[in-house]
């Protein structure tokens, strides 16, 4: 058969000049500019596109928009795999691949349809029931099982190759819907001098107009009311737009494909996700079709009227021959009438006993088959539908036929609105649910507000427009809007019967949930339409029930003995459609996820053989390949040279907090757990903060400049951390504090020159300052300036070596790097990086990041001392509590390997040497390091206090590499704790 053998010749809005290939589950097909993946399918007689959710049952295209439950593919181009993309919403464009979903080994044959077979074992609830036993951990085992079988579509595990972008918009009054409704809207807007947004999710404006004709009077209105929007200066037109939420302070979530078509935008962001605030906004979100209920309602062929007459209009594709229309109102005749017109064989099955004589007359004339009173109980066909069983009149009929058109009435698309908490209210005259009532700031218009003819969506949406234009102060007088009357008759709507036959009567297709389902769960008590969806997965799909919400709502209503007002709705929340990771994301991903942060010294560091490492947002250096080939053999060599002579260390990463007011002295008195209010001026303090309950914050240095000024440090992964809490204790707990803080972590390039040379160094790099003990004590400041900029010398350690810490202007780090480092080379003066920056401190003993991990106090450190009998400060109270005074609490200790040629691993867990090693035991390691001067590995842990006796003995035991070394417990300060080389 050839190919777009159900393409007509003429009419559609296609661009037949325009050919497009493209790929369904490796078939190559042609399709045209202007199609989207399903009106090309479609056109090539593809009937076939999908399997359900739960039964693998065969399914087709059953809609136009994104409303479709049914044809979900993959996109496999170009090295990633998108799937769930519904078929109706893919603008066609050369090249395209695509895949169905869902099966194996191949469409048309799918092994796991057998679980048709089971169904009476797969009803609603059926996980819950039957994965729960026999035993209590029985679920570990079906779990495997189930999440091989969860889901439609397979997503691709490398790296996403498109790009994608974040941006902001703003606008007066921002406009939801390109159909008639919103297209006047838009033109009163503008008219009334609004900087207007119209928003549409079609790639083409018109909405249900596009189901015209393309040479009626609906398509010259849309035509001009196109043009006139594009020629003006305030409104701007976001096709291929899709608004997927509305949040506070009339934020509009929006995601905007970029046009496949088009080659010169190949290598643009390929959706744009923008956050549009608006002043006014107004909704013409339109309504969608309802299907209808009768068994074996899913086949292939099964199709929404409205969706029939689009592809037909819009698309140029007759999509049967021999049709079925099966409706329970006016609205369907207008497909019927169009597609007898267009050569096919029609036959109305009206659930009315008797519509209307208008379009009975019509459809005699077009020589349409109208039986009243009549509905459908059953189809069959497998990949496709061919006959299908009628109940009228006068009984049972078979009716043969290779396409069905369904429509139960329509539904308002009531979904953004519900997003801020409008909630929809229920009205009998159309038979459906409309948005409550709006605040002053937002509007509705069209056939979301129930107003289903095009002439009466055109003056709704006028209204709407001129009122949101108003209320944001635009009052220029609009011109009345151009009419169109379509003739639309009225709704006449019959609620429709469910007919059951023999097969499966679906509410939901995606979810494959039955009538039967429902029935289920009333019975077991899950009667609230939100229980009712939680238990049988109804609108729980991509589509979020979009198709189904209403049938399942009105099946309970009646087996409620209630109305449907009393059943109610489900609440519909964000995304309105599914919205890729990627767009969300924009180009914050890798190492734009967040900014990297450099110190001054960086390109120092990077010319000069240093390794890098990511410490949070800075880079860096993790050792320097001068020094080994290899960290572990260029971190001990970096040790031994400050244990030697001297390092230089660059700590520019280090938070640093200007704090000062007449009430600096009490604010830090209250933060910190040891004392600062009698810091002399001068003068350098170790402090450690507590959160409120008692568990260490951050540690820290903090010198006193002057009476009410001081400089604070923090530890570089918690700098803005304690910055915010500095900010939030001033705002909240103690505002009358006169207390000024701010980051100057930026100002200051910091370096640490440590080692028993340090003294030396510091003396032939600034000659003419006295860096002797008695001028510069240890914990004392000196302040000066170096070549005109100010400059900072604090005498402190944390490797257990004399050391002093450098501070000096940001934009002159590298030019005193340099200098130190030419100063200190007939002293063998090295730079060294932060794994010997850690294994440093691990043998002084000093706690750091993996043991001020939020989990330990004072106490557990060994730093309790610290705070002896003070009151008053942050955290005190709780500190004190029982638990973290008992016996068995874990406690800081020293471990050395006692295996020779065994190491120590960080987060190995400590048992005792007769234990089974099971479990959390009574400890972890929180630190290792080899060291020089003991010749053998050491670390830090926390071990329970009931079995840390220094000198006995436990296991190290290291699950991930299979490991057990023994170790000895002695105490964390493995060198000189007597503080002689610290003083010397």
């Amino acid at each position: 058969m050839s190919s777009n053998h159900k393409r007509l010749s003429m009419g559609g809005r296609i661009d037949r000049e325009q050919p497009v290939e493209f790929t369904f589950d490796g078939r190559s097909l042609i399709g045209y500019r202007g199609d989207t993946l399903a009106s090309a399918l479609l056109a090539n007689g593809v009937t076939l596109v999908g399997r359900s959710f739960k039964y693998h049952r065969p399914r087709g295209i059953f809609s136009a928009g994104p409303e479709e439950p049914n044809a979900l593919v993959t996109l496999a181009t170009a090295g990633k795999r998108e799937p769930n993309l519904p078929a109706t919403t893919l603008e066609l464009a050369d090249g395209i691949v695509a895949e169905s979903q869902n099966r194996w080994p191949s469409l048309a044959f799918d092994v796991q349809s057998v679980s048709g077979l089971f169904a009476p074992f797969l009803s609603a609830g059926f996980y819950y029931k039957t994965f729960m036993g026999p035993t209590r951990r029985a679920w570990m085992f079906y779990e495997h099982f189930i999440r091989k079988a969860a889901g439609l579509g397979r997503a691709g595990s490398d790296p996403d190759p498109d790009r994608y972008d974040i941006s902001q918009a703003f606008a007066d009054v921002a406009i939801v819907g390109g159909g008639p409704a919103g297209l006047s809207a838009a033109r009163a807007a503008a008219a009334a001098g609004a900087r207007v947004a119209l928003i549409e999710q079609d790639f083409l404006l018109g909405g249900q107009l596009l189901a015209e004709p393309s040479d009626s009077a609906a398509a010259a209105w849309l035509r001009q009311a196109e043009a006139e929007l594009e020629s003006s200066e305030t409104v701007t037109l976001m096709k291929r737009t899709t608004a997927f939420g509305i949040y506070d302070g009339n934020v509009i979530g929006l995601v905007e494909q970029r046009d496949p078509t088009n080659p010169q935008l190949a290598g643009e962001a390929r959706q744009t996700f923008t956050m549009l605030r608006a002043r006014s906004i107004v909704f013409a979100t339109g309504a969608i079709e309802r299907p209808m209920v009768f068994s074996n309602n899913d086949r292939p062929g099964v199709m929404l009227a409205s969706a029939a007459r689009t592809y037909l209009n819009r698309f140029a594709v007759l999509p049967g021959k021999k049709i079925i229309v099966a409706t329970t109102n006016d609205s369907a005749w207008r497909a019927v009438f169009d597609l007898a017109d267009a050569g096919a064989d029609v036959t109305v099955a009206d659930l009315r006993a008797a519509p209307p004589a208008a379009l009975a007359a019509e459809a005699a004339r077009l020589g349409v088959v109208v039986r009243a009173g009549t509905h459908i109980v059953d189809l069959r066909g497998g990949h496709a539908v061919r006959r299908a069983t009628l109940n009228g009149p006068d009984g049972q009929s078979e009716a043969s036929c290779d396409l069905v058109c369904v429509s139960g009435g329509w539904s308002p698309t009531v979904h953004l609105t519900s997003h801020l908490g409008v909630k929809p209210q229920y009205h009998d005259d159309i038979g459906g649910f409309v948005p409550g009532a709006f605040p002053a700031d937002r509007f509705g218009a069209g056939s979301m507000m129930g107003n289903y003819s095009t002439a009466g969506a055109i003056e709704d949406g006028h209204r709407a427009g001129t009122e949101a234009a108003s209320f944001c102060g635009k009052s220029a007088p609009a011109p009345t809007p151009s009419k169109l009357d379509l003739g639309e008759t009225a709704t006449a709507l019959l609620f429709e019967i469910p007919s059951v036959g023999r097969g499966k009567a679906f509410v939901d297709f995606q979810m494959d949930v039955t009538t039967g389902d429902v029935e289920l769960a009333h019975r077991e008590g899950y009667e609230s339409v939100e229980h009712l969806k939680r238990y049988t997965t109804l609108g729980m799909g991509t589509d979020q029930g979009k198709t189904s919400n209403f049938a399942a709502l009105a099946s309970m209503a009646t087996l409620r003995n209630a109305t449907i007002p009393e059943t109610g709705a489900t609440t519909f929340r964000p995304p309105y459609t599914a919205v890729a990771l990627g767009a969300l994301a924009g180009r914050a991903i890798g190492h734009h996820f967040k900014p990297i942060r450099r110190t001054p010294m960086d390109g120092w560091h990077m010319a000069n053989g240093a390794e890098m490492l990511e410490v949070g947002l800075w880079m860096r250096p993790y050792f320097y390949r001068q020094s080994g080939l290899d960290v572990n053999e260029a971190y001990v060599a970096e040790m031994r040279s400050v244990r030697q002579a001297a390092g230089l260390m660059d700590i520019s990463t280090l938070g640093k907090i200007d704090v000062q007011g007449p009430d600096a002295a009490i604010f830090l008195d209250r933060i910190y757990a040891n004392g600062f209010a009698k810091l002399p001026v001068g003068r350098a303090r170790y402090g450690v903060m507590l959160r409120d309950d008692g568990i260490v914050f951050d540690d820290g240095t903090t010198t006193r400049l002057a009476e009410n000024r001081f400089f604070m440090t923090t530890s570089t992964a918690k700098a803005a951390d304690v910055l915010s809490r500095l900010e939030f204790l001033l705002d909240t707990a103690w505002p009358d504090l006169r207390v000024a803080v701010t980051s100057v972590s930026d100002e200051w390039a910091a370096m640490s020159v440590a080692g028993p040379k340090s003294r030396a160094i510091l003396s032939a790099a600034f000659p003419a300052l006295d860096v002797s003990d008695a001028a510069l004590a240890h914990m004392g400041l000196l302040e000066s300036e170096w070549q005109g900029r100010a400059l900072r010398i604090l005498r402190l350690s944390y490797s257990g070596e004399r050391a002093y810490e450098i501070y000096v202007g940001a934009t002159a780090g590298e030019q005193l790097w340099t200098h130190l480092l030419e100063a200190g080379r007939p002293f063998d003066l090295k730079p060294y990086g932060v794994e010997a920056l850690g294994a440093l401190r691990v043998e002084k003993g000093h706690v750091a990041g993996p043991e001020i991990d939020g989990r330990t106090t004072l106490d557990d450190l060994g730093l309790g001392r610290m705070a002896g009998k003070r009151t008053g400060f942050v955290g005190d109270v709780l500190r004190r509590r029982p638990a973290f005074q008992a016996p068995d609490r874990q406690r800081l200790v020293g471990l050395e390997c006692i295996e020779e040629g065994k190491r120590l691993r960080g987060g190995a867990i400590l048992f005792l040497p007769d234990e089974k090693p099971y479990g959390h035991g009574h400890g972890r390691v929180t630190s290792v390091t080899f060291s020089p001067e003991r010749g053998h590995y050491v670390g830090l842990a926390l071990l329970a206090g009931d079995v840390a006796s220094e000198g006995s003995e436990v296991v190290a035991v290291y699950p991930m590499k299979a490991e057990t070394v023994r170790a000895r417990i002695v105490s964390p300060v493995f060198l000189d704790s007597q503080g002689e080389r610290l003083h010397g």
